[in-house]
């Protein structure tokens, strides 16, 4: 390389150099944090074991000496004869700091009317919360109560008093704790509680973070003490790494800025090498090449594509790219935008691709048009078939490709399609998207010398498979599956058949002209065969999917729709179970009861803008184990890949519900609800959902309640709330009420209608 250009070199190295200082510090910064929040966490982890340490020997050496004192011969010989007194009497004989010993008859007549008399000489709720609880369950039970103004363990025992059935008990001063919480070493941005049910008995730092405290409780043995404990939330490390990756980052980063610079020299030295070694006689590859062109993709010409359509930025949407067929997308189109993604994969060294795609009629010319844009830039396509989106995904992880594309309109109507998109593991949406728009306006499209290859492949056996290996249900259930005669008719059957359930199709026949029903379960309407069907064959319950089978919907046997966030509640009380703390994100349109369902599971709850690209990223982000959306999209990280997928989503339900005693209705009922409504869909005025909610944002006033605007604007009361978004699939304002009851969802109902009104007045709003 002469040394002119060795020269026109050094201002981009320079550059390169800086920018991988810049990286070096940033990794190193996050390292920091990084450690610094982990020391911190262990800090106050090992400060929590040590509280509960304390107490459950408290506990232990408490519950030992009084199963010692009920087996003494005092206490034997008393109980024995009949004499409740003269055994209360012995029960705290010889034993220090034990008092307020008693036996009463299991019935506890004369102690309700006792509880909380004046001057303290009845016994405390406590006091009767350990009687019953010992009672009831007919075992000793072990509670910390408040008596006389001063804390105790309070400890009770099912005997018999000659033949009458009754109950023994005895308090001991509970002095351990404020000894044990004294002697916890935790900084003061950190927080350390000790809880029984929703009770605080002792606390020390920082009492902001009571609420998020539970997500790292320890239980102390033996009682229904916990110790909860609460640390500062700190943003995730990039990429997931920790302390000791960012470092590893850091020092990588400082070692490429070391060899940028040196590559003046480096490459001044070969330059000057090679000018004595320049051979200019041909090679033998240079004998045999072909002088004729490359050869073109497959149905390609060898000038520019032509498309038939305009290019249309509306069909570059937030999630990924959707349109009508004949009117802004065609097979021209679908090859253009086939080479903008072989050019994004070309810019990041990216070779291969797998496509699937729908059942919808024009899926065959769009598969086609994409190949053979993904081949012009000279990647590798993996053809996969008419398979539903989640298998596509899956096929990237399972045929290490990393990229793919679904071919797919989703639950839109059928002259609809579109393409769902992954480059490099990640989902594309927003920038990304119009980067796409933006190659091709401009002409930036990549061509490669050669094309590539197109390769068909099967891997549904494999998705089955993979699934069947991980998930077998404990006992059959009957199931009906709708699949509105989407993609996932075929395969999602086959995956529930898998793992033990016995499956009755509906409208599983692959059909792209969907003459049943719309194929979208989030509208209650589509769900009415489902409902009739498993109420005339007596089925366990009900599962439909989405167009494409990347979303779920469940009716129980008596006909009710569990709406997605309710769901949502029982796989996260599931994923939590195995993973203590985890964050569990979820979007706006999901009902106020999930973020304290989620705090009582110990999680972490998150809530995030609307779409399955949205929600992807952000769980990368937050190394979220589960998220899901109110459409009916589930992402299971947890024994899974992180993509939404309702067959697999579907396959988890049933393994849940199958290993509960109750029948699946039961189940499902028992969630926490309230009263609302599903999505409302309104025409946006002027076809701009996006400006509405922009003045809406800026101009609505709700007196009391607490104002969101993550995605649209959320409005959140203390009995309720409501939602008003803008769709980023369609020109449709979307907008859910949810309350704890119908007076509650009327009163938001109203003061929205107020406001929504008073900006549009010819707004048609159906509430």
């Amino acid at each position: 390389m002469p040394n002119v250009q060795v020269d026109r070199l050094k201002p981009l190295l320079t550059l390169a150099a800086a920018l991988a200082l810049v990286l070096a510090g940033w990794f190193g910064w996050n390292a920091w944090a990084q450690w610094r929040n982990e020391a911190r966490t262990a800090k106050v982890e090992d400060a929590r074991d040590a509280v509960a340490a304390s107490l459950g020997a408290t506990v232990r050496d408490a519950q030992k000496r009084f199963a010692d004192q009920l087996a003494s011969p005092g206490v034997r010989d008393a109980l024995a004869r009949g004499m409740m007194d003269r055994a209360a009497e012995q029960l705290t004989a010889g034993w220090k700091g034990a008092s307020a010993g008693e036996v009463r008859a299991a019935e506890l007549g004369g102690v309700y009317e006792a509880v909380g008399q004046k001057g303290g000489k009845g016994p405390g709720y406590g006091h009767v919360a350990v009687l019953e609880t010992a009672i009831s369950t007919g075992k000793p039970a072990t509670l910390a109560i408040r008596e006389n103004g001063a804390l105790w363990l309070g400890l009770a025992a099912p005997v018999t008093a000659g033949t009458t059935p009754a109950v023994a008990f005895v308090r001991v001063p509970l002095s351990g704790l404020n000894a044990a919480m004294d002697a916890a070493d935790i900084g003061e941005d950190t927080y350390l509680a000790v809880r029984q049910g929703g009770a605080t008995l002792a606390r020390k730092g920082d009492e902001a973070l009571t609420d998020s405290a539970e997500a790292l409780m320890a239980p102390v043995d033996g009682s229904e003490l916990r110790v909860a404990a609460g640390v500062p939330d700190v943003a995730g490390a990039p990429l997931g790494m920790g302390s000791i990756g960012c470092a590893i980052a850091a020092l990588l980063c400082l070692a490429l800025a070391a060899l940028v610079l040196s590559l003046p020299k480096l490459l001044a030295r070969r330059a000057r090498v090679a000018v004595d070694e320049i051979d200019d006689s041909p090679t033998l590859a240079d004998v045999v090449r072909p002088v004729e062109p490359p050869p073109v993709p497959e149905g390609a010409s060898a000038e520019a594509v032509k498309q038939t359509l305009a290019l249309d930025r509306g069909i570059f949407r937030a999630y990924d790219i959707r349109g009508i067929v004949g009117q802004s997308l065609d097979a021209g189109i679908a090859e253009l935008i086939g080479q903008a993604i072989g050019t994004v994969m070309q810019e990041q060294g990216l070779r291969d691709i797998v496509v699937g795609r729908d059942g919808r009629l024009s899926g065959p010319a769009m598969a086609e048009g994409l190949i053979t844009g993904l081949r012009r830039a000279g990647r590798n396509v993996l053809d996969i078939g008419v398979v539903p989106t989640p298998v596509t995904y899956f096929g990237a992880y399972h045929l290490r490709a990393g990229s793919c594309v679904s071919i797919t309109g989703s639950h839109n109507p059928p002259d609809y399609n579109g393409f769902k998109i992954v480059v490099g593991g990640e989902t594309l949406s927003g920038d990304a998207v119009m980067d796409l728009y933006s190659r091709i306006a401009d002409d930036r499209l990549h061509t490669a010398p050669t094309p590539g290859n197109v390769e068909q492949r099967d891997i549904a056996e494999d998705y089955v498979q993979r699934i069947a290996s991980d998930i077998q249900i404990d006992r059959p259930l009957k199931v009906v599956v709708d699949a509105g005669n989407g993609v996932a008719g075929e395969i999602g059957p086959r995956v529930l058949e898998a793992i033990g359930a016995e499956v009755i199709p509906l409208h599983c026949d692959i059909d792209g002209t969907f003459p049943n029903h719309h194929p979208d379960p989030s509208e209650p309407h589509n769900l009415v065969d489902l409902i009739q069907m498993v109420d005339r064959l007596d089925a366990d319950f009900g599962i439909a999917f989405d167009g494409d089978g990347d979303r779920l919907g469940v009716v129980t046997r008596d006909g009710q729709n569990i709406f997605p966030d309710r769901l949502l509640m029982l796989f996260a009380a599931d994923v939590l179970e195995r993973n203590p703390g985890a964050v569990i994100l979820f979007d706006v349109k999901c009902t106020g009861r999930l973020p304290g369902h989620i705090l009582r599971y110990g999680g972490s709850p998150l809530m995030w803008k609307t779409g399955h690209s949205l929600i992807k990223s952000k769980m990368r982000e937050t190394d979220a184990e589960l998220a899901g959306e109110m459409s009916g999209h589930f992402f299971f990280k947890e024994r899974w890949y992180g993509f939404d997928d309702g067959i697999y989503a579907a396959a988890r339900l049933l393994e849940i519900l199958a290993a509960s005693p109750r029948t699946p209705t039961e189940t499902l009922n028992a969630l926490p609800n309230g009263v609302s409504t599903p999505e409302i869909k309104v025409d946006a005025p002027g076809g701009n959902p996006h400006a509405f909610v922009e003045r809406f944002q800026a101009e609505a006033t709700f007196e009391g309640a607490r104002l969101s605007t993550i995605d649209g604007l959320r409005v959140d009361y203390p009995d309720g709330w409501g939602l008003v978004r803008a769709s980023n699939t369609t020109p449709i304002l979307v907008m859910r009420f949810d309350a704890d009851s119908h007076e509650a969802l009327a009163r938001i109902q109203a003061a929205f209608r107020e406001q929504i009104l008073a900006l549009q007045p010819d707004l048609a709003l159906p509430f």
